[in-house]
């Protein structure tokens, strides 16, 4: 675990000293009203999110010994119920909603909530941050919880928060989603960089999903960089396919300083010559990278995975990296791409894992053009549509042309609601465009763009 920065431990000692001398404080112990403790937590409560939301933002590493911080009695159990919430959604979950392995941070939090002297106020906000929590957690996990607690109203409270109804799967998950949204808008993810080759499964998919998260915002991930490059040049964790993976992240989508670069060079090419079907698992991870719904592989990004791939190898990897570079120095509106794009895929297997991530290079390029195109620039969709049958004859492939049909339909069905007036001349040409290529392409029937452009007739009063 790291340790807080000093700056973090004073700012957050000024806020205990201040509570503790606060008349709000001193008046709820008077009284032990919940109106003169609710002052307390509007008072405090926003001084301390904004110090964690600092914390989660440029020092990421640093949340659990942050939320260790305000265990203390001094803070009076303000803010843990939202930490409570956090330590919930970190949780790695299987496919059953079920987490993967207990959660002990959770489990830190909420004993510290029923310990407090403000418990009967406090549970007013963790009944459903408990339930989930709970509906996630085995059986034996929560009793033996439950049974470590002295007070038997609490223990009563617990139980009464395991909710039958998450025994079903359909349940958990729709309960754990809703949860989830009101956690979408803030950042609080934090991992621990395994060490030892133990550590690797029980670490890993958290790490990952937590090193693709920091880089789908627009976040300061300099303090990471450290552990990263303490992790790709690990000597234990050698040649495993979780370095690798976490090699690929961190020269694609970190700042990485040139020195460092050809260190992870150096290491990358040397597990490249003895690791098993290296060119598969790295192309297998860059598929899963192309597909996922928070990340974009950007030109940029490919072209800093390149510098660390040694292009004299004479491997598929090599052979893929060298048509990448193509494509984005000259290109993929080009005869001069296409005809390569065109050369490559013909070379491979249809559906290998190369040829689709070659077919992802490509859609994301329609997918970067046409997704930033705002309505007054729908001409601009006309021109680039012209591509569409050049890529779609190269890869013959279904899935790709749906890609394009749904990026197509997206803008189109935009348009239509900013253009309205079916006499006008935007109206008009979407319309035969739409009428035209789209049947041409294959994407929609006649009947179904007659259909779109119908005019409904408005139903009489009576």
């Amino acid at each position: 675990m790291y340790e807080l920065d000093q700056k973090y431990i004073e700012a957050l000692e000024e806020i205990a000293g201040e509570i503790q001398e606060s008349e709000d404080l001193e008046k709820y112990l008077d009284t032990e009203e919940e109106e003169d403790f609710l002052r307390l937590k509007e008072h405090f409560e926003p001084r301390i999110a904004a110090i964690y939301e600092e914390v989660a933002k440029d020092n990421p590493l640093q949340l659990l010994p942050f939320e260790l911080v305000l265990l203390e009695s001094i803070f009076e159990g303000l803010f843990l119920p939202k930490i409570l919430g956090y330590t919930v959604l970190r949780g790695e979950i299987d496919d059953q909603y079920q987490y993967t392995r207990p959660q002990d941070h959770f489990k830190e939090i909420l004993l510290a909530i029923c310990q407090s002297p403000n418990f009967e106020i406090l549970k007013k906000r963790i009944g459903q941050t408990i339930q989930v929590g709970f509906s996630l957690s085995s059986d034996i996990w929560i009793t033996s919880l439950i049974n470590g607690v002295d007070n038997k109203r609490i223990r009563y409270y617990l139980q009464s928060q395991k909710l039958d109804k998450f025994r079903r799967l359909t349940e958990r998950s729709v309960g754990y989603e809703r949860y989830k949204k009101q956690f979408r808008s803030e950042i609080f993810q934090t991992a621990d960089f395994p060490t030892v080759p133990s550590e690797l499964p029980i670490l890993f998919n958290s790490l990952k999903h937590f090193l693709i998260f920091r880089v789908s915002k627009p976040l300061d991930n300099s303090s990471l960089i450290e552990p990263l490059n303490h992790f790709v040049l690990n000597e234990e964790l050698k040649g495993t396919a979780e370095q690798l993976k976490v090699m690929m992240l961190y020269a694609m989508f970190y700042p990485i300083t040139e020195k460092d670069q050809k260190s992870l060079a150096k290491a990358f090419n040397q597990i490249r010559e003895k690791m098993p079907a290296f060119a598969d698992r790295f192309l297998e991870f860059i598929l899963e990278l192309h597909q996922h719904p928070s990340l974009d592989i950007t030109p940029d990004a490919d072209r800093r995975m390149s510098a660390v791939v040694d292009k004299t190898y004479n491997d598929k990897l090599s052979d893929y990296y060298k048509l990448v570079d193509t494509i984005h120095d000259r290109g993929y509106v080009t005869d001069e791409v296409q005809e390569a794009v065109m050369i490559f895929h013909d070379k491979n297997e249809g559906l290998s894992v190369i040829n689709e991530c070659v077919r992802q290079t490509i859609y994301h390029y329609f997918a970067r053009f046409i997704g930033n195109l705002e309505e007054k620039a729908y001409p601009d969709l006309f021109e680039i549509s012209k591509l569409f049958p050049v890529y779609m004859r190269i890869f013959r492939n279904q899935h790709f042309n749906q890609g394009l049909k749904d990026l197509s339909m997206n803008l189109v069905n935009r348009l239509l609601v900013r253009y309205t007036d079916k006499r006008g001349k935007d109206y008009q040409d979407i319309k035969k465009f739409v009428s035209s290529v789209f049947v041409d392409y294959g994407f929609l029937k006649e009947k179904e763009t007659i259909e779109m452009f119908k005019t409904r007739r408005k139903k009489k009063e009576e």
